[in-house]
Order: structure tokens, then sequence, then C-alpha cells
């Protein structure tokens, strides 16, 4: 006959005056952990006791109960009702639910001590999140919410962002096939079906990183620290409509502006309104432009003003900044350093003088009245306003006779009287078109075209190379005087020996200053593009230009050493390395001329010892990983990195392939055959010299690859290290 399973009998509860309550030295907890015993007291003040406590009877030495319930499971409970028993918040009498274990039984005291703790189960994160929202949408605000969790109201707003991502996104959490790290990165974005778009497009990649997550879904945005943000303000932009994307969960240097296209306009907007309030001041023209192109002036010539006078109480204040600032030098003059607040002073004293030294530019009525003004925005995002600037048929007839046809340079870009203010507003509006919104129209072939093969590289894109090539082969050849006389010699001797003719004057040498009509946006604010301004600065802050007479006696008086200096810098502004189209009909460069002229610029750079790595240029997505097919990209990085690297890139898209490489590539030297010297490219067979580019297998076969191969993470990520460094050497 089948026995009869034993009925179980659960412990009765029962209310026990607090005061016959003692702690067991039973009881498994030692090390103090979670919510502290303050923040459980006044949780338990707020919505009482939501557990009971686990006791037993206390039996004297004859085994006689005493009155008195120990307690080995709910010690932490107890702790919090003890503080507000202290703190007189509670009764000592007050009965307490509690759990009474039968003295008879077997189960020990520490075995329910550890069973309630090791039983207990957390709860999983999303569910801890939507609890949030379910108390938020019950009326309970994000402060009372952390008030009753004690968190800070940040991590409620943390909490409610990350139970705002898709739906379908939050259930792949769920199911721990996404981290929480992945799942943060999606609140950039509230937009639930691009983060879906983004999530399928990565789920089966190699690249499921936050920071990839993070960059697909604002790769159509604005970051706030971008120059336009800052010249229009994020509150402009608000207050206009527009969304600010914010990442609640590390720095985002103020967000992301989710909509460009208003942005640029209330950049417009503003630098119009700029211009007309200098409109004001009487200039005959005023030219707009979000980003002016290096060489801006060309053509043109400054208007040199005079500084506007300080008033009596301005002199007077800017002679007491300066009394205090030579006494303060004067008392610290013998220390090592300055003390951090006089350090500070010093700098408060400097700043306030500065304000009362670059005073406006007070120029002749007359001049006003023909020249003008360039309005754009710095590098900063500051408003930029280049006052006085004469176009060349605003001249006055007798000045352009007195000065024998020659104008005088224009500040920083050299001049050239054959160029006019037709063919420069022309040039202003092309590059202004190209690169509106600070980004390129041409960005190479898309994916659907690329067939994997090696096709020549965009002419539009060599034009833009070639550019920062002859503008780095002019500042070289302005600190290179015997270079540049031995090139002035090889000009005068074909003008001399193969020339067909001459009329006007006895002498014809000239420099004429090559715009640079196709070029990329980072150009003027290149290192080389640097070096050329501040020595031509130099240069014209030391000329007595106006006046020819005095020019010559200058001239004349000058050591040898700085007239060849001189003649390297005015000679530097003709240099044309600058790959151009071709025309068949004759007007402009045939395909002999432009043959020649890149010859001769591999002839000058051999001698100046031209590196465009040293000269700043390195490849990125924007100058010209973006702008060429995947096959380019993929060679560009097999001859950096090798042919284990490079086929490691070749199942990502072109953009995600053009973000990898560019990280891969900088530091290393790389260049495009365009900027690539022949003599150091060929030296050694495929083994390049340092600083142009390529490095051969073999030379990576024979190094540490565990050391010299950056390998990107999410590429090896699930690869044992022997594979990866296998991987790297193939």
């Amino acid at each position: 006959m089948a026995q009869a399973a034993q009925k179980i009998t659960l412990s009765s509860s029962r209310d026990i005056p607090f005061d016959k309550l003692v702690l067991s030295q039973s009881n498994v907890r030692r090390i103090k952990a979670g919510v502290s015993v303050e923040e459980l007291a006044e949780d338990i003040a707020r919505r009482g006791l939501l557990q009971g406590l686990s006791v037993r009877p206390v039996l004297d030495a004859d085994g006689i109960e005493t009155g008195k319930f120990e307690i080995p499971a709910g010690g932490r409970r107890f702790q919090a009702l003890s503080l507000l028993v202290k703190q007189k918040r509670l009764a000592k009498t007050a009965p307490v639910p509690c759990v009474l274990r039968d003295v008879t039984s077997d189960i020990l005291a520490e075995d329910d001590s550890l069973a309630e703790n090791m039983q207990r189960v957390a709860l999983h994160p999303l569910d801890q999140f939507r609890a949030f929202v379910a108390l938020k949408e019950k009326g309970q605000g994000e402060e009372a919410i952390a008030a009753a969790f004690f968190v800070t109201p940040q991590i409620v707003k943390q909490r409610l962002k990350l139970a705002s991502v898709a739906p379908a996104l939050l259930e792949v959490y769920a199911e721990d096939s996404m981290t929480l790290e992945q799942l943060m990165a999606f609140t950039v974005n509230p937009d639930h079906a691009r983060q879906v778009q983004v999530w399928e497009a990565l789920k089966n990649s190699w690249n499921k990183e936050p920071f990839s997550i993070r960059r697909m879904l604002t790769e159509t945005s604005v970051r706030a620290s971008d120059r336009r943000a800052v010249f229009v303000g994020v509150d402009v932009y608000e207050a206009s409509g527009g969304v600010v994307l914010r990442d609640l969960f590390q720095g985002d240097d103020g967000g992301w502006l989710e909509d460009p296209a208003l942005l640029d306009r209330l950049v417009a907007d503003k630098l119009q309104a700029e211009a007309q309030s200098v409109a004001a001041e009487g200039w005959k023209w005023i030219e707009v432009s979000t980003d002016l192109p290096y060489g801006y002036s060309h053509g043109l010539r400054r208007l040199v003003g005079d500084p506007s006078p300080l008033s009596a109480d301005e002199a007077a204040e800017h002679s007491k900044l300066l009394a205090e600032y030579r006494t303060l030098e004067e008392e610290y003059s013998g220390q090592d350093e300055y003390p951090e607040e006089i350090d500070a002073r010093l700098g408060e004293l400097e700043v306030a003088m500065e304000a009362f030294e670059q005073r406006p530019l007070i120029f002749e009525a007359a001049e006003v009245g023909r020249a003008g003004v360039f309005v754009t925005m710095d590098r900063d995002g500051n408003l930029a306003v280049y006052r006085g600037y004469v176009r060349p048929e605003d001249e006055p007839r007798e000045e352009t006779v007195a000065n024998f046809g020659n104008e005088p340079c224009a500040e920083g870009q050299g001049a050239d009287g054959s160029v006019s203010a037709d063919q420069l507003s022309a040039g202003l509006s092309a590059v202004t078109v190209i690169t509106s919104g600070g980004q390129p129209l041409s960005v190479g072939l898309p994916d659907d075209e690329d067939d994997g093969t090696l096709k020549p590289l965009p002419e539009r894109l060599v034009m833009e190379l070639t550019a920062h090539r002859t503008l780095a082969l002019r500042e070289a050849i302005g600190r290179s005087p015997n270079v540049a006389l031995t090139l002035l010699l090889m000009k005068l001797v074909n003008g001399t020996f193969r020339s067909s003719g001459a009329s006007g004057s006895c002498l014809e040498a000239s420099v004429r200053t090559v715009y640079m009509s196709a070029q990329g946006p980072d150009l003027k604010d290149s290192p080389v593009a640097k070096a050329v301004d501040d020595r031509h600065a130099a240069w014209e802050a030391d000329l007595p230009l106006g006046d020819d007479a005095v020019l010559w006696d200058y001239l004349s008086a000058l050591d040898q050493a700085s007239r060849l200096a001189l003649l390297a810098h005015c000679l530097s502004f003709g240099i044309n390395a600058l790959h151009e189209k071709v025309n068949p009909y004759g007007a402009g460069i045939s395909a002999g001329g432009l043959t020649r002229r890149m010859a001769q610029s591999e002839i000058v750079a051999k001698a100046v010892d031209l590196d465009m790595v040293t000269a700043g240029w390195e490849p990125t997505t924007d100058n010209y990983l973006n702008r060429v097919p995947k096959a380019r990209i993929l060679e560009a990085v097999r001859e950096a990195k090798g042919e284990g690297i490079a086929q490691l890139l070749d199942h990502l898209k072109k953009g995600e392939m053009a973000t990898e490489a560019e990280r891969l590539l900088k530091g290393s030297g790389w260049l495009p055959e365009v900027l690539r010297r022949s003599d150091l490219d060929a030296l050694e067979g495929d083994v390049a010299a340092e600083g142009q580019g390529a490095l051969s297998e073999e030379a990576l076969g024979a190094a540490d690859i565990d050391v010299e191969i950056d390998l990107p993470a999410f590429l090896t990520a699930d690869l044992p290290v022997a594979s990866t460094a296998m991987m790297a050497a193939e």
C-alpha cells in the first residue's frame, strides 16, 4: 500500500515586542554590503517593514524559554529598527512581525541565516528600469523617486532613459544578447527605428563596441563643440526648434545637434546680421562666408589703418594696470616661480592690458569708400571681421600709374595684378559652395560602383592633394635661399635661351602668385599655411611699403643673407606644383606642360628635402579615405600595416573601413603616391623610406607582431593570442 506524502507545516508568524528581540551570533552575515543601515531605517520609516524577521526562542541553561527571541536571519532589519528606537521614532515595545521557528526544529540557526541570503535573487536591471518608469507614470517625480531609493536624480534620469530604448532592443537586452554598455549607447538617439536599424546592421558584425553604436547613431549630427554651434550658441539653436542629442552616460562635449540644415541657416543669418552692422561703417563691399579659403585676399591691397587713440580715462586705467604689473614683476623677480595667486593676477593684468592695446583701426574715409570687408568665423567659432581690402578695379588710376604696375602684396597671400576681381569672386563662390556646411561635396565613389579594382584617383582629389604639396614646397623654398636662387636662375636661363621674344621692358622676370582653385577645407589651417603666413607677416612688418624710393634704399642696405631670405620668400609664392585639368584646345595648360611642371616639382622637392609627413599631412576620412574606393583604402592599409591587417578590414562597409583605416594609419607615415617623392619611394625596392609610405611584409614579419601591430579590438575579441599573431603575420 502506497504511503501518503507527509504534509509540510510552515513556521507560525507572531508579533513580538521589539524589546524582546536580540541579535543571534549564528547570523552568517559578517561583512557590510549593500544599502546602509541608515538608509534601510529611513526606508522602513517611510513604507514600514516589508519582510518579517526570522526568530527562535532563547533558552536558559536548563532548556527553558526565557521570553527573549534571537534573530539568526534579518539582522540588518533589526539594526535599522534599533536605530529608529534610538532616535525615538519607534517605541521600545512596538510589535515586530516575526516568523517563529519551533524550538524542536532540526534546522540549525546558521542554516536559516545562510539560506535567506543565498536563495535571494537579484532584480534584473531591466525590471528596475521599467519599475522606475511605472512610478513616474503614476505621478511620482524624478526627485521623489531618487529620494525614495537613496540615489541621485541623475541616476533616475539614466534608468528612465535606458527604459526608453526601442522595445525590440530591450527584449534583446533581457535575453542577455546585448550588454548594458551597448544599451547605454543606444540612448544617444531617441529614434526607435534608427536604433533598430543600427542594431540590425551591427548584430552579426565583429564590431559591436558602444563607441561604434554612438558613432552610427550620431553620424548625421553636428557636435556641440563644432565651431558653427559655438558661433550660433546651442541655446539659440534649441530656441529655434533644434533638437540636441545628449549622452547621459559619458562626456559628450555638450551633445550633438541633430539638424545641421537649421544650424547652417542660423550661421548664415547671424553672419548676415553682423555684415549689416559692419555696412554702417561705409565700406564699398562685404563678402560673407562661413569658411574663407586660404588665399582669400589674393590680388587685393590691404589698407594700413591707425589704432584709435585711448581716451583720458582709458589711458589712466592702462597706466594703472601697467604699473601694478611691473611692481609685481619686480617684487617676485628673484623667485624661481611666481606664487599661484600672483601668477593668476599677472594673467588678469595681461588680459586687461591687451584689451586696451587691441584698438580698432581708423582708415581714411576715401579709402573706406573703395575698400571692402570679409565677414566670417574663425576656427574657434568666434566672429572674424577682416577690414580694408581694395580690389584692383577700385584702385584710383593715378595710384596705379605711380606704382609702375606693381601692386603691393596682400597680407599673407602675395599679389598678382593679372587676377581680376571677377575671378576672385568666382573662386570664393566656388570654394564656399564646395565646403558649405564644413563638408566636401565629392566623397568618392559609392559602394555599388566599387568593383575592388584600383582605379586612378579622382581628379578633384589629386588637385587638392597637389595643393597641399604646392604649399609645402612654398614653405620649404621660403627657407632655402640657395635653392630659390638656383630656381630663379633656371627660370631666367629658360626665358633667355628658349623664349621666342619679349617686349615692354628690359627685364621681364616676375613671380605670379598661383591661386589654388581646388583645395580641401583643411588647407588654410595646416602647419605649413601658418608658417608661410607668419613669415610673410614678419617681412611685411619690416618692409617700408608704399614708397618705392624708400623701399629701394631699405633693400640696398640689407645684408646678403637677408636679401637671399627675402628673395626666397617672394619666389616661394610662384611655386606651382598643382595638378590641373589639361585643355586640349589651347587655353590653360597642355599635357606636355603639366608633365614638365610635375617633373620640375620633383626636382625642387628633392632639393629642399620635402617630406609631406613632416609638413603635417596625414590621411583622414575627410581628406582622402572617404574620397577613394575601398580598394584604395585597403591598398593604403596593406602598404602601411601589411596584408594581414588589410584582410581584416575587407568585410567592412565603406564608412567603417575608412574610420578604422584612419586609426590604423595615424602616425604610420603613409602617403598616397601623389604626395610621395619618387627618389625615396624607389629606395630599397618596395620598402619606402621613413615618412614615405609602405612597410614591406618582410619588415612586418621580422617585427614582434604583438607589439608592433595595433589590431582593432573588435577584430581580435574572440581570437586566442596565437591566432591573432598568425592573422597579423599572414
